[in-house]
């Protein structure tokens, strides 16, 4: 996603890429950063129509692509209005901040990865994760992707451990095999 260069240099200049607001970034960590360019990335997909807001339309339609696709007006009605108003990344930024206070990164970002892993495995099939990475809101490069593999190599099946993936993204280091 971003290179740790990238995120130094989206600390000092004090916003993030593509982004419809301004931070200040002196007050994050490392990880404040990637989840925040994870919640941007989130946004980006769901904002199907790219107008820089989260309506109906958006959500029935990100549902669609995650595979549901009888999802009842009720329960999108039901979501938007948890919103004080219109959905844009701050407002969205906002709610994710309210539901997170107090999460656990890594339970949270596991459960991001759990949405594409509805059988529990823990892997995901790297021609999928290739897909979602270089299709979706901030298209990683092949270049990117080599890089990814490199550090995280898929079993001899063609299965990404997200679980270890996730494990080193919010602790910085590999667990132990058990």
């Amino acid at each position: 996603m971003f290179e740790q260069a990238q995120i130094q240099e989206f600390k000092e200049v004090g916003t993030l890429p593509n982004a419809f607001f301004h931070i200040e970034f002196e007050r994050f960590t490392h990880c404040d950063v990637c989840l925040l360019c994870i919640l941007l990335q989130a946004f980006t997909i769901m904002d199907q129509n790219r107008d820089g807001f989260i309506d109906k339309n958006d959500l029935r339609d990100t549902f669609a692509a995650l595979g549901r696709l009888n999802v009842k007006q009720e329960e999108i009605d039901d979501m938007l209005k948890e919103a004080p108003g219109p959905i844009n990344f701050t407002v969205f930024l906002t709610m994710f901040g309210e539901k997170l206070k107090g999460a656990d990164p890594e339970e949270t970002i596991l459960n991001a990865f759990k949405v594409f892993d509805p059988e529990g495995k823990g892997t995901l099939k790297k021609e999928f994760v290739t897909e979602m990475l270089t299709t979706q809101a901030d298209r990683f490069s092949a270049e990117e992707m080599e890089q990814m593999f490199q550090a995280f190599p898929p079993d001899v099946a063609g299965n990404l451990d997200y679980k270890n993936l996730v494990y080193v993204i919010t602790h910085g280091e590999e667990k132990d095999q058990e």
